[in-house]
């Protein structure tokens, strides 16, 4: 059954437990799926990419069929999807399998695709496919930001952060999430401001510095700092991006210790982490104990109090922090 990504909302997720999602967008999918399945769900997120799951085809299968009394429901999101998981997905049709919900993303799919026509064809399964967004679709995807943030943009800075996003709302939204985070020490944002930021993107964006540093990759947070030339405005929001980050990672930690698998705790953590994010967070989680963490936090906010008592020397204050660990 073929549902338009428009049309996901008249639809009653409890009427289907199998939902590919095929194109080259992958901030439409990400939408989708946070808004239409994690939003309200309670239960065990499950992630595979598309060979774990050929390469246990019967394991997977069987867990599907058998329940515990205690178990709770699951959703599980299968990612990099080909025909080649067509017969597999045909098999879990016919089981009629009702407590888990199964997601398939995957690239675009021609017509002549058996997963696609799979799909299609089968009444109690549904099919969504994404395309590229356009300056309408990032326009709203800023609109709705703005209102849930309860933040405001005068319609000339917009233009400038779909211009500046090639047409990624993945990138769109990072930029947002700069401007959010700066708007909390400026009261009126201006164009000068977005550009500003906007450059910060075309070598290494604060998001990668701020990654990097909680990494511990000390070779790229040099790289950055040495390529570009931060000024004190933009040192608050690589502070407050730093913090950000740290809070979660505190978040992940504390999973971790109790329970020791990383890669269930980053799978399942909400709100769900980006695949391409999932490496660089595994290796943060690997570079810090719970109690590391807890003093970034602590030096982080010391050190935002500093730099605004002292704005001249802000970008020799947060150098020294993030060059040293």
């Amino acid at each position: 059954m073929i549902i338009k990504s428009f049309e996901l909302d008249k639809l009653n997720s409890y009427d289907f437990n199998l939902h590919l999602i095929y194109g080259n967008n992958e901030g439409i999918k990400e939408d989708i799926i946070n808004n239409k399945y994690l939003k309200d769900f309670s239960g065990e997120v499950l992630k595979y990419e598309e060979q774990e799951l050929l390469n246990s085809k019967d394991e997977f299968i069987s867990s599907l069929l058998t329940k515990s009394l205690f178990e709770t429901n699951k959703l599980i999101i299968v990612s990099r999807c080909s025909d080649k998981l067509s017969n597999l997905l045909a098999e879990i049709l016919e089981n009629e399998i009702t407590e888990t919900k199964i997601i398939i993303k995957s690239s675009n799919l021609e017509k002549k695709s058996k997963l696609r026509n799979l799909f299609e064809k089968e009444k109690k399964a549904v099919c969504t496919p994404v395309y590229e967004d356009d300056s309408r679709s990032l326009n709203s995807v800023i609109n709705i930001f703005l209102r849930e943030q309860n933040f405001n943009l005068s319609q000339e800075i917009k233009n400038i952060l779909i211009e500046r996003s090639k047409g990624d709302r993945i990138n769109l939204k990072n930029e947002l999430i700069k401007l959010k985070n700066l708007s909390i020490s400026k009261n009126k944002l201006s164009t000068e401001d977005v550009l500003k930021l906007s450059n910060l993107a075309e070598n290494y964006s604060v998001f990668e510095l701020s990654d990097n540093y909680l990494a511990k990759n000390s070779k790229k947070v040099s790289n950055i700092l040495n390529e570009n030339n931060y000024s004190s405005e933009d040192c608050i929001l690589i502070i407050r991006t730093i913090l950000n980050k740290s809070k979660r990672l505190l978040k992940i930690r504390t999973e971790i210790d109790n329970n020791s698998n990383i890669d269930q705790v980053i799978s399942s953590f909400k709100p769900p982490i980006f695949w391409k994010e999932k490496d660089i967070i595994k290796k943060q989680a690997q570079s810090w104990s719970t109690d590391q963490v807890k003093e970034i936090i602590f030096k982080i906010n010391n050190l935002e109090a500093l730099v605004k008592k002292n704005t001249s020397n802000s970008m020799l204050f947060v150098s020294n922090f993030v060059s040293n660990y």
